[in-house]
């Protein structure tokens, strides 16, 4: 009788672990939390909800409730996990990933997406690639072209294109700048 909450703003490891404190502050049992989700042992009652919802807010979470907004954040979450936080290779497409993973059409995710988006999602994986292109400058370890062949482009040049497209500047521009015009991954 395990139930799933979908929580909209987690990003991170982190963020994984500050809802894992939440749940144990309220005594919450659960079987499995990653990005967006927390597999819950049993299911709440409305004051545990509200609690919940409560504390989730506090931290700069929210709990959603929406199929849509679900299905949104999890396509998010997939792009997030897969850029940010996997070293995984692997040659499969988005849109392999995404309806795989979310057992659904893929033309239809990506209409669903670029209609409560501000961006496509294909605009949304180009826009998360390029801050990870960006924190991975920033800890200068990596050369351009081991850049290039772990966030899986073509070329050095692709990237760089991709690169001035979005940011105005290129990689090398971008090294040089004082601020490193960093966001957070809430913020992309």
């Amino acid at each position: 009788m395990s139930s799933i909450i979908h929580i909209k703003n987690m990003v991170c490891p982190r963020c994984i672990s500050t809802v894992s404190q939440i749940l144990s502050d309220l005594n919450l049992d659960f079987k499995a939390i990653k990005l967006g989700e927390v597999e819950l042992i049993s299911k709440l009652n409305e004051s545990q909800r509200e609690a919940l919802a409560r504390k989730l807010q506090g931290s700069g979470f929210n709990i959603i409730n929406d199929r849509k907004s679900q299905l949104i954040e999890q396509m998010k979450n997939l792009v997030v996990e897969k850029i940010h936080h996997s070293n995984e290779e692997t040659d499969e497409k988005w849109a392999d990933v995404i309806s795989g993973e979310l057992k659904l059409d893929y033309k239809y995710l990506s209409s669903l997406f670029s209609s409560v988006e501000s961006v496509t999602f294909e605009q949304y994986i180009i826009n998360q690639k390029i801050e990870r292109i960006k924190e991975l400058i920033v800890y200068d370890e990596l050369t351009l072209s081991e850049i290039a062949f772990q966030l899986h482009y073509s070329s050095v040049a692709y990237l760089s294109n991709q690169f001035k497209k979005v940011t105005g500047m290129t990689p090398t521009q971008f090294k040089k700048s004082v601020d490193k015009n960093l966001k957070s991954l809430d913020d992309v």
